[in-house]
């Protein structure tokens, strides 16, 4: 079974991305899902979780994004039946690349995909709600009155957040790093009720002036904001950062900017606080999270909580409440193209692959 695959080379730094032959797809058994591929997003390659879970090898299989059609089922499947068309995230130690016509799936990791929603926006969107759920939710405790800071704001994961924290009755703040960014941010709407930006202010970083910590401020009366989500975070001074992270927040102004009792989400892994960020963080009685979506697919204690969280990404995608940055859709041959882009953090919107 031929699907795209990366590869690593000697010196464990670069990867490649091929397309290779795998062997054919086991005997459907137990609670195994036959399906055929519809459209596959891509998402950067953690090789580093991979080799610290002992789940490195030659050919990694790439496109863990799927949406597709139903063609058979295992004798022990309760979930769903032939003809149903479905969407999930592959698991870590899958055996397969999402990119390919025809694969087997655990039914625990697919849920249904409404008929309204498109293949594309299906694959497109899973990850960056699942990723959103766990911020505002699993994380901390979005609901009305809060006021929620998204850094970084104009990219896949920061538009459904925003749109996420919205829906529930949030202040929305967020960050730009230039001005194409801030335009999109303050042309973001509703569908559906009454059409006022989703984002009450957008902080443009590119300008000397503007600072984070005051303008947070200004927005809550001097009280602070209450979940902060961030997209990376400046552990040093900027002086130091490459050209693509100029913009990003320092953690002191997080830690300065954050309301008592609040909540500051990270996606940053190697995040380090010293002394007086630790003595803060104690005087408010702030909190710290890290956001890291692969837990779901390292323990299957809360397995019920992650499908009730897709079910509920895909019925806001339904509705119209989740709309979600994604490029158009690209030809099977420009996808070992899209994906290196992908991975060098080049690619700005959501890349998906329609089989």
């Amino acid at each position: 079974m031929k699907g795209l695959y990366c590869q690593l080379s000697k010196s464990n730094e670069d990867l490649t991305f091929v397309f290779h032959d795998q062997e054919s797809l086991p005997i459907l058994s137990g609670h195994d899902v036959k399906l055929q591929i519809k459209a596959c997003a891509f998402s950067l390659v953690n090789t580093k979780l991979l080799t610290e879970l002992k789940l490195q090898k030659e050919f990694l299989p790439v496109g863990r994004e799927i949406a597709g059609e139903v063609l058979e089922v295992g004798p022990k499947v309760s979930f769903f039946q032939p003809g149903d068309e479905v969407v999930g995230i592959l698991p870590l130690d899958s055996e397969e690349s999402g990119l390919c016509v025809s694969l087997l799936v655990h039914e625990h990791h697919l849920v249904n995909k409404p008929e309204k929603v498109s293949w594309v926006d299906a694959a497109g969107t899973i990850r960056d709600g699942l990723c959103a759920y766990m911020a505002l939710h699993t994380l901390s405790h979005v609901g009305s009155g809060t006021t929620v800071l998204v850094i970084e704001g104009a990219n896949p994961f920061g538009t459904i957040a925003i749109q996420l924290a919205h829906h529930r009755g949030a202040k929305v703040i967020s960050t730009a790093s230039n001005l194409k960014d801030k335009q999109y941010l303050e042309g973001l709407r509703p569908t559906v009720g009454i059409r006022q930006p989703l984002v009450a202010r957008v902080i443009d970083r590119s300008e000397k002036k503007a600072n984070l910590v005051d303008a947070c401020l200004e927005e809550t009366a001097g009280l602070g904001v209450d979940i902060v989500v961030d997209c990376g975070v400046q552990l040093s001074g900027k002086e130091d950062k490459p050209d693509g992270q100029q913009h990003l927040s320092h953690k002191h102004e997080i830690l300065s900017l954050l309301a008592v009792a609040g909540h500051w989400v990270t996606t940053e892994e190697n995040l380090q606080l010293d002394p007086p960020d630790s003595r803060m963080l104690f005087l408010k009685g702030a909190t710290i999270s890290f956001l890291n979506e692969e837990v779901w697919q390292m323990s299957s204690a809360q397995q019920g909580k992650y499908l009730h969280i897709l079910k509920d990404v895909m019925e806001m995608l339904s509705s119209g409440i989740f709309r979600p940055q994604l490029d158009e859709p690209i030809p099977l041959y420009e996808a070992t193209v899209v994906m290196e882009m992908v991975q060098k953090n080049q690619a700005k919107k959501r890349q998906v692959v329609q089989l």
